[in-house]
């Protein structure tokens, strides 16, 4: 859960500007957080409380 919250902030910078290289900062303060991350939190806490998905 934590790696893909990371990944997707780490690569939000990148979504309208894609990059091939490795040699960049991996938070930086272009980065923040998307609707992605948001929903991967929502699911999670739903699940491990047991509340449906409606």
């Amino acid at each position: 859960m934590l790696g893909a919250i990371a990944g997707d902030i780490i690569g939000s910078r990148f979504e309208t500007d894609p990059v091939k290289s490795r040699d960049f900062a991996l938070f930086a303060p272009e980065c923040t957080y998307t609707d992605d991350a948001v929903l991967s939190v929502a699911v999670a806490e739903s699940l491990l409380e047991g509340r449906p998905c409606d």
